[in-house]
């Protein structure tokens, strides 16, 4: 991936124990909407395996670990999980993304709220040794009163910043018919405009409260350097890209990086 022109390359979610997630179809394209659904369910081999593959990762790279719960560990337990990975990825991780807003782990967006957050927030940092920077991973669906308790919350445990935003389980103002979308079923929606318009609404009420203390990565409906220089112009330090790839393909990130240079240096 980092031959295409990527700053740096955010892998996962990892759980600790290995999982197939959720059962096939579980991934469909919107190709009126260039868009995607999805409902993955955090399928992956565990974090062991992610700590053999890192081993032996180039060291010039930089490189995220995105971490979630297992699907059958209780949210009263929620935060062991978070803990069991920080540990085994010290040394291993440029940063750590703490992820509570995936829609597709049954249960987890209940994680973002204040009580359960402290309790995830507050393990992962003592069991961050290393003191590596810690972001959190937001849903786009958040409403302003959440947001404002996530920003409180990463300020108090001392969090490099916040990503925002995760997939949305919200469907209006798609272009695919209606039978098609049913079909698809549940599972987070990406690539829209709708969703670029939420996610840069939350980008911008985040950055205004949370005045440079936090660096914000933006994603959520990318699809051009105009897209790009959008979610910078709302507040995001750094951007990254999912759906917009796919749709685009690799040349995206070079028409990116290129606008980015020249608004840099105009």
């Amino acid at each position: 991936m980092s031959v295409f022109g990527f700053g740096f390359i955010e892998v996962g979610t990892v759980t600790p124990l290995a999982q197939t997630g959720n059962p096939k179809p579980r991934l469909f394209r919107l190709k009126k909407d260039h868009a995607l659904i999805n409902r993955m369910g955090f399928n992956n081999k565990g974090i062991d395996y992610m700590v053999k593959r890192l081993s032996a990762k180039p060291k010039e790279l930089i490189i995220g670990v995105n971490i979630g719960k297992n699907k059958t560990t209780p949210n009263n337990q929620a935060a062991r999980d978070y803990e069991i990975c920080i540990k085994k990825l010290q040394g291993l991780a440029d940063y750590f993304v703490i992820n509570v807003s995936s829609p597709n782990t049954p249960g987890l967006r209940a994680l973002q709220k204040k009580s359960s957050l402290q309790k995830i927030l507050s393990g992962v940092q003592q069991a961050n040794m290393n003191n590596t920077p810690v972001f959190l991973k937001i849903s786009p669906d958040i409403d302003t009163a959440g947001l404002n308790d996530i920003i409180v919350l990463s300020k108090e445990y001392q969090l490099c910043g916040l990503i925002i935003s995760n997939t949305s389980i919200g469907r209006e103002g798609l272009k695919t018919a209606r039978d098609k979308i049913l079909k698809a079923g549940s599972g987070g929606l990406s690539g829209t405009k709708q969703l670029a318009g939420r996610s840069d609404n939350l980008l911008r009420i985040a950055s205004r409260q949370a005045k440079e203390k936090l660096v914000i990565i933006g994603v959520g409906g990318i699809q051009s350097a105009e897209d790009a220089r959008r979610k910078i112009s709302a507040g995001a330090t750094l951007i990254q890209i999912y759906t917009g790839f796919i749709y685009r393909g690799p040349s995206l990130v070079k028409r990116i990086n290129r606008s980015l240079y020249k608004h840099i240096n105009e």
